[in-house]
């Protein structure tokens, strides 16, 4: 459907605590819509957080039965995970007022603003995050609708996902999970990589394909990553850390020492306090699509020597005892990865646990997790994990995240299972030191933070 934004004065999102919701539904609000929405997880009388801060941005909140959805509504959001047989999806076609998926609306708002779209199977978080904090430190005040909350905005008490932002650039993450990335069509395409996650590698292909040819005006690509490079438009605006590339933005000299990274872009000096090389690929994408828009090497590694990080993304929540407790999203087998190797380079013992989640997409992957695990681990190095996370449906139970364990202890890797995640402290106590890393890993489970927390309290 044909949706005129400037029109638009009442949105309703339903499932708005979500992540991609709740950024769309506060984007909107920035523009001075009224928006409203509701969300299974808010109750009358129970405080939550996120509630609270949408209703910090001017968003009224509902709980999910239908007493929001009202005539002055002009359209209904909904995600992928809402169904037609929600009681206010019902009752919004019974009162005559439109649905659309929220990609559908994001679509709309990339066609009505220049957009920098970052794509890949890694790294679009903590990309759109870097790339923001350089146009914002440049005056250039872009928008934002990011999948996770960036440090700087959260602290100013806001959810940290999104912000309006006055400048004419927006700023998306743009995602594959969900096919939804074919959709946008972009000023400005970036792609970090492609690694096999919800999808198998063909089709993942075939899906950037589409938004490559989507982007209206310039893509760029990292050379430095095979199939990404096949997707390659324009040589002198991709960026890599290969010097023989060809590229026009190169990453050199990269170093890390505790938890600070330090790196050369075309001979301009970067340091962030963060780590993994591949932060130092996710500053070089964010510095490449900067400088398209007239910003300077120079302001670009100014600009990064600030940032903050976003919410859960090798999230340091601190020392104890010589135990540093760092959180992560990572959750597929090449973020796993990154995530523990980059963990390596701060104490010389990396303790890993993992949660995995969904059933289908730990079966599709099991192979590949067990690979790039073992793969990465040091002989002192353990993995350790919890059952599969499971958000209800029809699921086939026919795999443990046990299995996974037993796979990689096969080859030699010092593995542990403890199905019950409550369980792991006491368990894992005895094995750690005096100079270690306590690393969490898992994405989709919105108690992880909690956990992080009651890991930390109980170290």
């Amino acid at each position: 459907m044909t949706i005129d934004i400037d029109k638009l004065d009442h949105v309703f999102f339903i499932g708005v605590a979500g992540t991609g919701m709740s950024a769309l539904a506060q984007y909107f609000a920035g523009l001075g819509k009224q928006v409203s929405g509701s969300d299974r997880y808010f109750s009358s009388g129970l405080q939550n957080d996120i509630q609270d801060k949408l209703g910090a941005a001017g968003i009224r909140c509902y709980k999910q039965d239908g007493e929001g959805i009202t005539r002055d509504i002009e359209l209904v959001v909904v995600s992928t995970a809402v169904e037609d047989t929600v009681l206010e999806v019902q009752k919004a076609k019974q009162l005559g007022i439109p649905v659309i998926k929220r990609s559908e609306l994001l679509a709309t708002v990339v066609r009505n603003r220049k957009t920098i779209a970052i794509g890949g199977t890694s790294g679009k978080s903590t990309t759109s995050a870097m790339l923001f904090d350089i146009l914002s430190y440049a005056g250039l005040k872009p928008g934002i609708i990011s999948g996770a909350g960036l440090v700087s905005l959260i602290r100013e008490g806001k959810i940290g996902n999104a912000q309006t932002g006055e400048g004419e650039w927006l700023v998306i993450e743009a995602d594959e999970s969900d096919g939804s990335i074919v959709q946008y069509e972009a000023e400005i395409g970036v792609l970090l990589n492609v690694d096999k996650d919800h999808q198998e590698i063909d089709t993942l292909m075939g899906i950037f394909g589409v938004f490559k040819e989507n982007t209206r005006g310039i893509f760029i690509v990292n050379r430095s990553h095979p199939l990404a490079a096949k997707l390659s438009r324009d040589i002198r605006a991709d960026f890599s850390t290969d010097v023989y590339s060809g590229a026009g933005f190169i990453g050199t000299d990269f170093h890390q020492e505790g938890l600070d990274i330090n790196f050369l872009i075309n001979n301009i000096p970067f340091s962030l306090h963060t780590v993994g090389a591949h932060n130092m690929e996710n500053a070089l994408a964010s510095s490449a699509a900067a400088s398209l828009l007239g910003v300077d090497l120079s302001v670009s590694a100014a600009a990064l020597a600030r940032y903050e990080g976003i919410y859960r993304r090798h999230q340091v929540i601190g020392n104890k005892r010589g135990v540093w407790l760092i959180d992560d999203y990572a959750h597929n087998p090449a973020k796993c990865a990154a995530s523990i190797s980059a963990c390596q380079q701060i104490a010389p013992k990396v303790i890993a646990w993992f949660q995995p989640h969904g059933y289908g997409p730990t079966r599709f992957l099991r192979d590949d997790f067990v690979k790039e695990i073992a793969g990465v681990l040091r002989p002192g190095d353990e993995i350790w994990m919890s059952e599969i996370f499971y958000a209800g449906g029809t699921a086939v139970k026919d795999i443990s995240a046990g299995d996974l364990i037993n796979d990689i202890r096969l080859l030699g890797k010092n593995a542990f299972f403890t199905p019950q995640r409550e369980n792991f402290i006491a368990e894992v106590r005895p094995h750690l030191t005096e100079d270690c890393v306590l690393l969490l890993m898992g994405a989709r489970d919105p108690s992880l933070e909690n956990f992080a927390r009651e890991i930390w309290n109980e170290l």
